[in-house]
């Protein structure tokens, strides 16, 4: 097991050693780029990467929960964790085709152009409210 740290997983800063769970994320993350899991694919259990790694579950739980925040994986409740599908595919060739489209960026873009659609929204209803009220005056209380 390479860049395994020693005991409780410190490290110094800016060393450069990768943390187990670090090194579990990217052995997925290669898995992924070479091929050998595809967009839908489950993912190694957490019992099969903990006796692969040597590792701890709470470790397998972290390389996972950082797959997933990296747009690599998803989980289905009571079935597993998956690769992850990507809506652009068709923008992608070769290998960046199993790779995350912008990872938590993308997601937190997408976030707030959502929250922008729903403040717009609220703001149309605001005006067609206050609209009704002023023209409807007590009739609708």
């Amino acid at each position: 097991m390479t860049g395994v740290v020693g005991r409780r997983g410190r490290r110094t800063a800016g060393s450069g050693v990768q943390l187990t769970f670090e090194v579990i994320a990217e052995a997925v993350r290669e898995r992924i780029r070479s091929g050998g899991l595809q967009p839908g694919d489950a993912l190694p259990t957490q019992a099969v990467l903990m006796r692969e790694f040597g590792a701890a579950s709470l470790t397998v739980q972290k390389a996972m929960t950082l797959l997933k925040q990296e747009g690599w994986a998803v989980s289905r409740p009571g079935k597993g964790a998956f690769v992850a599908h990507h809506d652009d595919a068709d923008d992608l060739d070769g290998p960046e085709a199993t790779a995350p489209v912008g990872g938590t960026a993308a997601r937190v873009e997408a976030l707030e152009r959502a929250l922008a659609d729903a403040a717009e929204q609220l703001a149309d209803l605001r005006g067609r409210v206050e609209a009704l009220e002023s023209g409807g005056g007590e009739r609708g209380r």
